[in-house]
């Protein structure tokens, strides 16, 4: 297996407030999701009265991401990082606005239609750590995603907080808690226009061994792309990863109320899963440089284990607690990971139909794993909704073990 590579350059002040307005923005984009999973069944459950589809919202803004990735994707290649976001800024406004109007209209049907609008917002949000590596040298490709991942740390303040503040300012509850995720998408729009993006990305010009510049060979098709093990073994570890995680994260809120624990706990809990899930951003760049991308993933799937063990130790509070925490950090771990990998597996002319496939495939599986949760925690219950997340964990301990197997054949095919 070849070390991993360690960056080993400075970038300058322009780059680094580029990835500063980046991680700002997913701060901002990633709260307002929170704000989704947070707010979003314990509203319906106020007027609708069939609880088993209480998550449908959610599950219709992935099915919503499905359907973007690949014009989201390739809207910004063709016409620029800064236009794509501000479209995607755009939906993430319309979106708030008709889910909030479903909720004053006590109208389930329009706040699935609102779920589904917003999911172009989210799949441009997910293009952030795309762009992140546009930017920087391909020895910083680990790093820059790292760092604008740790925006989510932000998300982790913003998002519950005006949960918080907001779910009974109006009526009925929750209601203003859409409109401030209007105004918050309100404010991605503008922060997008001070970021500027490159032309052509930095890191994206093939090298040599003698750092010459290769000529760029035409792009090729889709099903060669995502047919490399590395590209199959990424898209599935950040499929097990987002699967897993809104598996437990949509449900999580509740199976909380459910044992009889205040809405208020919920919040907290949501609050400590995001803060797991994005503090760790700081140092997973520094731990692939390090370690390799292999052995971070392999610990990802390891966390998250433990955070189903805790899951199924109990129903008080802190089993929620433990259990959330647990599961961010080891969806850090391994979704950073996962999306390192990506990187590798496609020229820049083929970067949004390689991007936006994976993103196909990862959103796919959160989409059916949202939907199954609310399914799950009403009619057979928090344990079973973790026994299902251990098979999940299961599959990508089969992916990362290949990968790892792919990757030592060359070393030994040489001894």
């Amino acid at each position: 297996m070849t070390p991993p590579e360690q960056p080993n350059l400075r970038l300058d002040r322009r780059t680094q407030a580029n990835l500063f307005l980046l991680a700002t923005c997913q701060a901002l984009g990633q709260a307002c999701n929170t704000m989704m999973f947070a707010a979003t069944a314990l509203s319906i459950i106020t007027f609708y009265p069939n609880r088993d589809l209480a998550t449908l919202p959610v599950t219709l803004q992935h099915f919503g991401i499905m359907l973007s990735v690949f014009p989201a994707a390739l809207l910004m290649q063709r016409h620029g990082r800064r236009i794509g976001f501000r479209v995607g800024s755009a939906f993430g406004m319309a979106g708030a606005v008709v889910i909030g109007s479903g909720l004053y209209l006590a109208n389930f049907w329009i706040m699935c239609l609102g779920g589904l609008v917003l999911g172009y917002a989210v799949a441009s949000l997910h293009q952030y750590r795309f762009a992140a590596v546009e930017l920087v040298p391909s020895a910083w490709r680990a790093k820059a995603i790292s760092w604008v991942t740790a925006g989510g740390v932000a998300a982790a303040v913003i998002g519950p907080s005006l949960v918080r503040l907001t779910h009974d300012q109006w009526m009925p509850v929750y209601l203003a808690t859409y409109a401030a995720m209007f105004a918050v998408h309100a404010t991605i729009f503008v922060v997008v226009s001070f970021i500027r993006f490159p032309t052509v990305p930095v890191g994206s010009a093939p090298v040599a061994a003698d750092g010459q510049p290769v000529a760029v060979a035409p792009p090729r098709p889709l099903a060669e792309i995502v047919a490399q093990p590395r590209f199959l073994a990424a898209a599935i570890a950040g499929m097990v990863a987002f699967g897993v995680m809104s598996f437990l994260m949509s449900a999580s809120p509740l199976a909380i109320v459910a044992c009889g624990l205040p809405h208020t706990e919920a919040h907290w809990v949501i609050f400590l899963h995001v803060m797991g899930m994005f503090v760790p951003a700081f140092f997973t760049g520094n731990l692939i440089a390090r370690f390799g991308t292999t052995p971070v993933m392999i610990a990802g799937i390891a966390l998250l284990g433990a955070g189903v063990a805790a899951g199924l130790g109990g129903l008080d509070a802190w089993n929620f607690r433990i259990a959330l925490i647990l599961n961010g950090v080891g969806w850090n771990f391994l979704f950073v990971g996962a999306t390192t990998l990506v990187t590798t597996c496609y020229r820049p002319n083929e970067r949004g139909k390689a991007q936006a496939m994976n993103d196909f495939l990862v959103f796919g599986t959160t989409a059916a794993a949202s939907f199954l949760a609310g399914f799950l925690q009403e009619r057979l219950g928090w344990f079973t909704l973790n026994w299902f997340s251990l098979l999940l964990l299961l599959v990508a301990l089969g992916a990362v073990g290949w990968l790892w197997a792919q990757d030592k054949r060359p070393a030994t095919a040489a001894a």
